[in-house]
């Protein structure tokens, strides 16, 4: 990763080429979420990353947990905490309706895929350990679509509490392939008395790990992956973090393209 952008994977650069030669039309995008779940860890914090199975979208490659925007999530009444959905339209830059989507989706993915649930009794308080069997059971219920998010939230007797989510930024999938997603960005502190489980079947590997060293050790991440690690890291902590996101823009969307599709080294740049 340099000024000059990234090296473009080969597989991805054929994906490219192909989309050129066949002058196909780009797909459009499926709004998703995606949470940086991060934790303190001595003088600085660590983060949260799994690995998707080879058998799905972007397979092989380190990422956050996360996933696309149901119609459950757009239509849910919940219990809910924090900034109201018309606030969270203003800084995401949609409309409340859609915005509250995108927020629940948020809260969900990262319950549905490393079992950290960002809610509580009240607006004040955070539901402490969740990996017990009755919640298992719940979350099962939530992956298999027989329950919805709001229903479990209910249940329990729990509000979402929208203000542990912090939004970062919004990546759109490059053009030429063939699932593309429009992401919202988040962070979110792990909450106290809960802890990561590696429940999700899409992924293979999981691992808490400094973002400096995520990068230093090469992982194999796709750009928007690359770029939020480099700029968590460079906020140097937690304080750091919830300071740098109240200045972003995490409504105007970023586009990866890659670069010399003729040449012998395309690279991936944004715009």
């Amino acid at each position: 990763m340099t000024i000059d952008g990234f090296a473009a994977p080969p597989a991805l650069v054929e994906h490219a080429r192909r989309f050129q030669a066949e002058g196909a039309v780009p797909a459009v995008p499926r709004v998703a979420a995606t949470v940086l779940l991060l934790r303190p860890a001595g003088d600085g914090f660590e983060v949260y990353m799994i690995r998707r199975v080879a058998a799905m979208t972007f397979g092989g490659m380190y990422a956050f947990p996360g996933g696309g925007v149901d119609r459950s999530d757009s239509e849910a009444h919940l219990g809910w905490a924090g900034p109201d959905p018309a606030a969270w339209g203003e800084r995401l830059g949609l409309d409340p309706a859609a915005a509250q989507a995108v927020v629940c989706a948020a809260a969900r993915e990262v319950f549905e895929e490393a079992g950290v649930l960002l809610a509580g009794p009240d607006p004040d308080t955070v539901v402490g350990d969740v990996s017990g069997d009755d919640w298992e059971a719940a979350r099962q219920d939530l992956v298999g679509r027989r329950a919805g998010f709001a229903d479990l939230l209910a249940g329990k007797g729990l509000t979402l509490r929208s203000d542990l989510l912090l939004p970062w930024s919004r990546w759109i999938t490059p053009e030429f392939e063939p699932r593309r997603f429009d992401t919202y960005f988040f962070v979110a502190l792990l909450p106290e008395g809960q802890r990561t489980r590696d429940v999700s079947g899409e992924a293979d590997h999981t691992l808490w790990l400094r973002p400096a060293d995520a990068l230093a050790r090469e992982l194999t991440m796709l750009p928007p992956t690359m770029v939020t690690l480099a700029e968590v890291a460079a906020a140097g902590d937690l304080a750091g973090v919830a300071r740098d996101a109240a200045e972003r823009d995490p409504g105007t969307p970023i586009l990866p393209y890659i670069e010399g599709l003729d040449g012998a080294e395309p690279r991936f740049l944004l715009r």
